[in-house]
């Protein structure tokens, strides 16, 4: 099957700990179908098997993306995230999960992407199903099923629930691309100026489609940047990064790097070079 074979294993940016959590969890990646590419990124799924060690708090810097999260108990609609994602993993565990692009989810929705921000809602209101018919259908019964199957069933529910493509979620989703690019704006009048719309159009398409605003957009994806550039320093200059990312100074960056992370940016780069 072509999904299954353009899955990729590798812990993306955003994963706090990705150095220490590829040895514990796996995490496979799958392209939706033509129908979906529209609105929805990939597909993921997350396995687990802590083989009897006690449990561990993963955490995530979640980007400007909703999610569809199917996950035996707790299957919902989850919207954009604006602090540090953690969960709890113990025992062994499945998860499918599909990423939506930003602006994907609004077309499926009657309000704004802001109301859902660090929020999550019953999946019957987009699939029409409830979670655990949802669940059935795409992971299965006690004894699982197979990446393939899962990925195959959830392209199924999406759907029979398909929108019309919205040429304004499209918009948006230009308008986080180019906010998420390497050396990327570093402020809301760049990325105005780079987009040719007024900032304040932008600021109301962001609450619409999005659900965050664009300085928040920014400001993560400078931090996640960050962290993926501190992964692979061999010794970083921290006030160069502070600089690069458009931070005020060092003092500005390690504040907000520290919030989010959990941990200095210097204590943050050491931890990937012993994990």
């Amino acid at each position: 099957m072509e999904k299954t074979d353009s899955a990729q294993t590798l812990m993306p940016k955003g994963v706090v700990d990705p150095a220490g959590a590829a040895r514990r969890i796996r995490l496979a990646t799958y392209p939706p179908s033509a129908a979906l590419q529209p609105f929805v990124d990939y597909h993921w799924v997350v396995e687990w098997d802590l083989g009897g060690r006690p449990p561990e708090t993963q955490r995530v810097l979640p980007y400007p993306n909703a999610h569809l999260v199917l996950d035996r108990g707790q299957t919902a609609i989850h919207g954009v995230v604006r602090g540090a994602f953690e969960r709890k993993v113990e025992g062994a565990g499945k998860v499918l999960g599909v990423r939506f692009k930003p602006g994907g989810l609004r077309p499926f929705l009657p309000h704004p992407l802001s109301r859902l921000a660090d929020r999550t809602m019953p999946v019957d209101e987009v699939l029409g199903v409830a979670g655990a018919e949802a669940e059935l259908r795409v992971l299965g019964d006690e004894r699982g099923r197979s990446d393939a199957d899962m990925v195959t069933a959830a392209d199924a529910l999406l759907a029979v629930a398909l929108p019309p493509v919205d040429e304004r979620a499209l918009l948006a989703q230009q308008a986080v691309e180019a906010a998420a690019a390497a050396n990327g704006p570093v402020s809301v009048a760049a990325l105005s100026a780079q987009l040719g719309i007024e900032e304040r159009t932008l600021q109301r398409l962001f609450s619409n489609y999005v659900g965050v605003s664009p300085k928040w957009v920014i400001q993560r994806f400078r931090l996640q940047e960050a962290t993926w550039r501190l992964g692979q320093a061999a010794a970083p200059d921290l006030a160069e990064l502070a600089a690069r990312l458009g931070f005020f100074d060092q003092a500005h960056f390690t504040r907000s790097f520290t919030q989010l992370v959990g941990k200095p940016p210097l204590e943050y780069w050491k931890s990937q070079q012993t994990a």
